[in-house]
């Protein structure tokens, strides 16, 4: 007699989904870490306000009229994209409910959902996914010459955010880029690195006291600085954790899915800076 059976089962509820998956992924990705403030979407389409022109202020007489001015508003629409991966454990990892046999689980899929988030980030157009910082036009882009003139490099892009009213919080290189950025000294005759360390937080790296995060996905001799306030990752509250059990039954084997649909959106270019380093001898 033929028996029907459901091979599809959810190993995480729902509430587990956000601890386990998509807040380790905000955390270990540059985005999450970059950008900000990370914005869980409950939507298809994450609508962000831009104003284009400030209402206009202007010196008034007491008890005169005070003449009115409009703010002109646009927006950003933003609709997170899909990404999925694809992992396979034992049947007994599976079948396990302790929190660290699914905090395993999550893992697993969290790396690579990050690595596909970052390189999205650093690429200009992605198939079926977001664009990133490549494809954005309007950023201040300075180029350096030469090495011995890349610490003016970064401030004159500093500052062109400033102008722009941004600053610049986080810088993101390629780490061998910020490698030959680390071997820069204060001055021909000190020993003492352009790189300063963040002495409230162990192992961190500054540039220009802003905090330097590196990713392999960043090109190489790029580096990109970033103002959180006006960039946003965005992530859809809906994600998902499925097993199937159909696939490696052979084997005994569990193939586990993980979901998640994620964007970005920059809505002022200006704030966003890209230096430029001289090609590596």
């Amino acid at each position: 007699m033929a028996t029907n059976r459901t091979t599809h089962s959810e190993i995480l509820a729902p509430e587990q989904i956000g601890d386990l998956l998509v807040g380790p992924l905000v955390r270990q990705s540059i985005a999450g870490q970059a950008l900000g403030p990370v914005v869980l979407a409950g939507t298809a389409d994450y609508r962000v306000p831009i104003v284009t022109a400030d209402p206009s202020a202007a010196w008034t007489a007491e008890g005169a009229e005070i003449t009115v001015s409009d703010s002109a508003v646009d927006e950003l629409t933003v609709r997170p994209s899909k990404l999925a991966a694809l992992t396979v454990i034992s049947s007994e990892l599976a079948d396990d409910s302790s929190p660290q046999a699914q905090e395993v689980v999550g893992q697993g899929i969290v790396r690579d959902l990050t690595r596909k988030i970052d390189q999205a980030l650093f690429t200009a157009t992605t198939t079926n996914g977001p664009s990133g910082l490549p494809s954005l036009t309007g950023i201040q882009a300075v180029t350096a010459a030469s090495m011995d003139v890349v610490v003016d490099a970064f401030i004159g892009a500093s500052y062109a955010v400033e102008e722009a009213n941004g600053r610049v919080a986080v810088w993101v290189a390629h780490p061998d880029t910020a490698a030959r950025i680390s071997a820069l000294k204060e001055g021909t005759a000190s020993n003492r690195p352009l790189l300063g360390a963040d002495v409230t937080q162990p192992g961190a790296r500054q540039l220009l006291g802003a905090q330097l995060l590196t990713s392999p996905y960043v090109e190489a001799g790029v580096v990109w600085g970033i103002d959180p306030t006006y960039s946003q990752f965005v992530v859809r509250k809906a994600a998902e954790v499925i097993a199937d059990r159909s696939v490696y039954f052979s084997s005994d084997r569990v193939a586990v899915r993980g979901i998640v649909r994620a964007g970005f959106a920059f809505a002022h270019p200006g704030s966003i800076a890209k230096v430029t380093l001289p090609a590596a001898p």
